[in-house]
């Protein structure tokens, strides 16, 4: 009996552990990476620079696979893996310099920020697809230090 109540005891204690240890993905108003007129569902994903990138449909998933490496492509998926929080920035992405909280800004949905108000000026100036390559191209990607956080060893 003792066994039986330590067993469900320590299987609530891992479930209760797994919930709050994996952040809860939202895909509210996230877009398809390869088609941004859909919205992305869950059900349909891929792996991607340590995070997952999300599709309206299998069909979009497949297409990834064969063209992310080009840069219309790369820079949408940089884009939503920065919107759906599985990133952190540790630099600017114009710059490679410090991060200044205060120059925090949403771009195309997701939260960015620079190391000083130039650098927020010309990110906020650019429109379209013109900001999102500004801002998430895989140069960009890379100078802003993004990347998925490592996890904990217990």
């Amino acid at each position: 009996m003792k066994a039986r109540i330590l067993m469900s005891v320590a299987a609530v204690a891992i479930l209760v552990t797994a919930s709050v240890a994996a952040p809860k993905l939202n895909l509210k108003g996230v877009k398809c990476v390869m088609n941004a007129k859909a919205a992305a569902k869950a059900k349909s994903s891929a792996d991607y620079k340590g995070g997952k990138v999300y599709f309206c449909c299998g069909n979009c998933a497949k297409a990834f696979a064969t063209k992310q490496k080009e840069p219309k492509v790369a820079t949408a998926g940089n884009h939503q893996l920065v919107a759906t929080k599985q990133v952190k920035q540790a630099k600017c992405p114009l710059s490679g310099g410090k991060l200044n909280a205060s120059t925090k800004i949403k771009v195309q949905g997701a939260e960015v920020a620079f190391c000083c108000n130039n650098c927020k000026g010309k990110a906020s100036k650019a429109k379209g697809a013109d900001q999102l390559a500004l801002v998430f191209s895989d140069a960009a990607f890379k100078k802003a230090g993004f990347a998925v956080p490592k996890k904990k060893k217990k």
